[in-house]
């Protein structure tokens, strides 16, 4: 009796357990504990998948090509600042292709002296420039290429992974696929515009002076409405200076409240880049207009107050995604490391923007591939649908087995529902994501569940055909099925597991239900089942047996 009374007490803590876990996925009877039982169990339960609650599914590709060039660009600054320190004239050094960087210059006794620099950049190397004493060509190594697109990649997905972080989703799922595509799911989100703006944007800042030496800067317009920005770049392509490019501000009209856009003649050069940032917050301004403070590392700080010192009087743009903020004045040397982006920008507009920079610019832009927006509706939709498969697959498992095992397989059906129970638990206690595959993980734990006590039963039905006592026949059932039950639920098993480490978000669903439904199956079956059999036998001695 010891024997059964100590499996029994286990049954009884595994039950309490799975509806104690539970009670977080239920809010009203959770809402209803007191302080202290709250702070034992965790603060939330079984999360809704995207497929169930609605949200956003997003496949991106990021631009590898544009990754590389804008590396080499980089390069070409550095370069440039290089040849200036050494006072080394050159006459230009651009780049003329993806992985290309060419320099010119009128003197042959500096090509030598030039050619020297390339021991600084490992990652290029020298091309053949058809003989010219004049110029040069570098290009990026292959090798360098290719992990400079990996690297882009592997960012791009840390990247977007801080913001949304920091944009407060529950159970996202940010992961790789394929080559170049990254795999967005934003379950229950209720502004996906918004969330979707701040995915993809990328947040490169700059700071770029502006031309003001040159004579064309009086004759682009002071302001032209919005959408007409591709007429004013057409209308001045052919009249740009060289190193220079037109860029636009937004600003918004007081009077009328309508929006238009101030074209700037600005300097191609870039000054400072914007992963030398180490904090981006909103501040509240004078006139309660709200700005982003950006506060720069120890480089960017020594950098920029470097930079305001060599421009003062002079006009420097901040410049993010191709887009100018805010063009100031430089008043001063500027020092401590600090600097303000102020526009015409709303609060949450700051705070999306404070968002992007904390998190870091992308390595390149996104193309968005594939972009759903499931509604909630849909989702509930589903629930009902897999709630009313589950339910009629469980009434028609529970019907076949009292009527063809008859007691015996009312006692089948009980460790069903003890099955259903403790998963329903295992799942809120690992507050994992249930999802509509993940259903379909459930309505087959049913009939796994159910076929372990068909295997045993019919092992008992043939000890019984053989003569053998009722409690005798229970006993060689059980043993005689053991191993093969076993052997099934771990094949499943291996399944199960290989599904989850190799699959996506929806099969990872389908695994985690799968593998926590048969595991539980071996001890609602060989334990639960067992239980109520020996307890039979211990308190009647049980002559026939209904099976």
């Amino acid at each position: 009796m010891k024997k059964v009374r100590g499996r029994l007490w286990l049954l009884v803590l595994v039950v309490v357990a799975s509806m104690v876990c539970f009670l977080p996925s239920y809010q009203p009877a959770y809402q209803a504990l007191p302080s202290w039982a709250k702070a034992m169990l965790p603060n939330k339960g079984i999360t809704l998948g995207l497929d169930l609650q609605g949200g956003i599914h997003m496949v991106m590709e990021v631009e590898e090509v544009r990754a590389v060039e804008i590396a080499v660009e980089r390069t070409v600054t550095a370069l440039q600042d290089q040849l200036v320190d050494k006072k080394i004239p050159v006459e230009s050094v651009k780049r003329t292709g993806p992985e290309v960087i060419t320099l010119q210059f009128q003197n042959a006794d500096l090509k030598a002296q030039i050619q020297k620099l390339i021991d600084d950049y490992p990652t290029f190397t020298e091309r053949e420039s058809a003989g010219s004493t004049t110029s040069l060509v570098w290009e990026l190594r292959d090798t360098d290429s290719k992990r400079i697109k990996d690297s882009a990649i592997n960012q791009a997905l840390e990247t977007i992974r801080n913001r949304i972080d920091q944009f407060g989703v529950a159970e996202p799922v940010v992961q790789r696929q394929g080559l170049n595509q990254i795999v967005v799911q934003l379950p229950g989100v209720k502004e996906p515009k918004r969330a979707k703006d701040l995915i993809k944007e990328t947040a490169l800042l700059e700071f770029k002076m502006l031309d003001e030496d040159n004579q064309m800067r009086v004759d682009l317009p002071t302001r032209i409405p919005k959408d007409k920005e591709a007429e004013i770049l057409l209308q001045f392509e052919n009249m740009l200076p060289e190193g220079d490019q037109i860029l636009f501000e937004r600003a918004i009209d007081k009077d009328t409240g309508r929006e238009f856009r101030i074209p700037y003649l600005v300097k191609k050069r870039v000054m400072l880049t914007g992963d030398v940032l180490s904090d981006a917050r909103v501040s509240i301004g004078q006139f309660n207009d709200p700005y982003v403070s950006i506060t720069f590392d120890s480089r960017g700080g020594h950098e920029f107050e470097r930079i305001t010192g060599d421009n003062v009087k002079k006009r420097m743009a901040v410049v993010l995604d191709n887009t100018i903020y805010s063009a100031p004045v430089i008043q001063e040397r500027i020092s401590g490391g600090r600097a303000q982006i102020t526009g015409t920008f709303t609060t949450q507009e700051a705070n999306d923007l404070a968002i992007v920079l904390r998190a870091g610019a992308l390595p390149a832009p996104l193309k968005i591939v594939q972009d759903l927006t499931i509604g909630p509706s849909l989702g509930q939709d589903s629930i009902d649908k897999g709630v009313r498969a589950t339910l009629f697959a469980g009434v028609l498992v529970v019907i076949f087995m009292v009527a063809y095992y008859r007691l015996s397989g009312a006692i089948a059906d009980f460790a069903l529902i003890l099955n259903l129970l403790c998963l329903m638990g295992a799942l809120s206690a690992l507050t994992a994501t249930l999802t509509l595959p993940g259903i379909a993980g459930i309505v087959l734990t049913i009939g796994m569940g159910v076929d372990s006590n068909v295997l045993i039963f019919e092992r008992i039905r043939e000890e019984l055909r053989n003569g053998k006592a009722v409690r005798t026949a229970i006993d060689a059932g059980y043993d005689k099925a053991l191993l093969t039950i076993i052997d099934s639920h771990v094949t499943t098993l291996i399944t199960g597991v290989a599904l989850f480490l190799f699959g996506t978000g929806p099969i990872k669903g389908f695994a985690v239900t799968l593998c926590l439904g048969i595991t539980i199956n071996l001890f609602t079956a060989l334990v639960g089942t067992k239980v109520i059999f020996d307890l039979s036998n211990q308190r009647h001695k049980v002559e026939t047996l209904s099976i």
